[in-house]
Parts: C-alpha cells; structure tokens; sequence
C-alpha cells in the first residue's frame, strides 16, 4: 500500500469510531473559530458553501443559519450520520477532500475548519477546492497554531518527548504543524491558484473540569496523537499523564476548571 493511501486508511478508521469523544472534547473548542472562518469567506444569505472535512456539521450548520446554502462533505460516513442528524438545515454527504465529487465552479465559497492535517495530499485538496469555485469565490482554512501557542498539543508532544518516544511506527501524513506557518499557508494557496492570501491567528481556549479531562481528551478524541500515546509503553504512559496533569494545574482558574491557550491559525484567498 502507498504511503499516502496508508495514512488515509488510519485516518478514516480513526474518525470512524470517535464521533461521540470529538463532540465531547473538540466540540467546545473548534466552534470558537466558526464566525471568523465564516466571515473570511463572506459567507452570507445565498452563498453557495462547501464544508470540507465537515466533521459533527459544526460549520455547515453556522453557514446555513446566516441563510448560505450549505453543503458539508466528510470521508467518514459515522460523521456524516451524525452532521445529518444534528443539522436538518444543511446537506451532508459522504466524499473525498482531494477528489470532490462537484462541477468545476460549483461553489461560491470553501471552507475547511481543521482538517487539513488530516489529508495525505493536502496541496491536493487545495486544488480541488480551487476547482470547484466559482470565479471570485473564497477559499478559508483554519488550522492549530505551532506547539509553543496551542499548548494543549505542545504541552502533551513535550511529556512525550521527556518520557517516551516520539519516533513509532505510525502511518507517515504531512507534517502535523506545516500550516502553522503563515508563510507556508501563503505558499500553498498560491500554488493552488488562489491570490490575495491572508493569515491570522484567532484567539482560542481549551476548557476542562480538570487536568485528568484535558489528558481524555487527546486520548480518547484525537487520531495521530492518541496513536502516538497507543504506542508508549505503560511504564511511559503513566510518566505521561503525570506530566501533562502537573502541566494542567499550572493553568488553573480559582473554580479549579482549567483552560489551555489552543489559538487557531486562520488562511483564506481569492480564485481569480
């Protein structure tokens, strides 16, 4: 099997079986970045959108309620089932971010809310939703900050570091972080056609009940780093969970909830 096709086969197995744990724990994180996404690709009344990599229909389902016609698309049909049944407003079907199954200039707007990490072939999802807009229409994609500002994954990537093994035998996809970078984004939707790119970090907060939930849910809610923790040894799991709670005490408010700074980096641009 490919490489690429290897790394899209774990993904779709991953996202297959955590719909509940990802409404649960990202839920109350990635809505926070919806209205500026939204309002980077103008999406207004009438506004022909594109969901890519849909999810619970988060995005899709803030779309239609500004009056767009929205469309949501997921590779994951357990996603889809629940997109649908949440959000009646919007249409959600099953496809392929890197071969949407649309018309050239279908839509007037595209947006992708955290899923380009997900992708093998991100450049080529990035030409595919080139192709499907429209003349004029946006493209808008957010992504996690690098690790130093998302400390919910930096702080967890670093108790890994001290007490386990980054380097397991896992499914190689793009770099986690490769949009992190501004200049990247700005490179990448150039390349796929798209001009006046423009990048911001929007300002975003992971809450939790407690340090041992913030553990939960990059255990039980993520793909490659729950992957990653999967292939630790116990002795080294435990050392662990140990770290990142200590770490999440250091951000913990007088109720004794916590909050991790998790910023989102924000890219859209213009097809000609």
């Amino acid at each position: 099997m490919k490489q690429a096709d290897a790394f899209s086969t774990f993904e779709h197995g991953a996202w297959q079986k955590v719909v509940g744990p990802y409404d649960n724990f990202f839920g109350r994180l990635t809505t926070q970045c919806i209205e500026p996404l939204l309002d980077a690709v103008g999406a207004i009344k009438g506004t022909r959108l594109l969901d890519v990599a849909t999810g619970p229909g988060y995005v899709a389902a803030a779309a239609a309620h500004r009056g767009a016609k929205a469309t949501g698309l997921d590779f994951s049909s357990a996603m889809v089932a629940e997109a649908a049944r949440r959000y009646p407003s919007a249409e959600f079907r099953e496809g392929d971010a890197q071969n949407l199954p649309f018309a050239d200039a279908s839509f007037d707007a595209v947006v992708i809310s955290f899923g380009m990490l997900h992708f093998s072939d991100p450049d080529r999802a990035l030409k595919e939703a080139h192709r499907v807009l429209r003349p004029g229409g946006r493209i808008g994609f957010t992504v996690w900050a690098g690790p130093d500002r998302a400390l919910g994954f930096g702080l967890v990537v670093n108790a890994i570091q001290a007490h386990g093994n980054l380097n397991v035998d896992l499914p190689q996809g793009p770099p986690f972080f490769r949009f992190s970078d501004p200049a990247e984004c700005r490179r990448s939707l150039a390349a796929a056609g798209f001009v006046e790119p423009h990048v911001a970090e929007v300002a975003q907060n992971w809450r939790f009940a407690s340090p041992a939930e913030w553990f939960d849910a990059i255990e039980k809610s993520t793909v490659r780093t729950a992957a990653l923790l999967r292939a630790q040894t116990t002795h080294a799991r435990s050392n662990i969970r140990a770290t990142v709670q200590q770490s999440g005490k250091s951000h913990r408010h007088s109720d004794g909830t916590i909050e991790v700074p998790m910023p989102a980096v924000l890219a859209s641009a213009r097809k000609p």
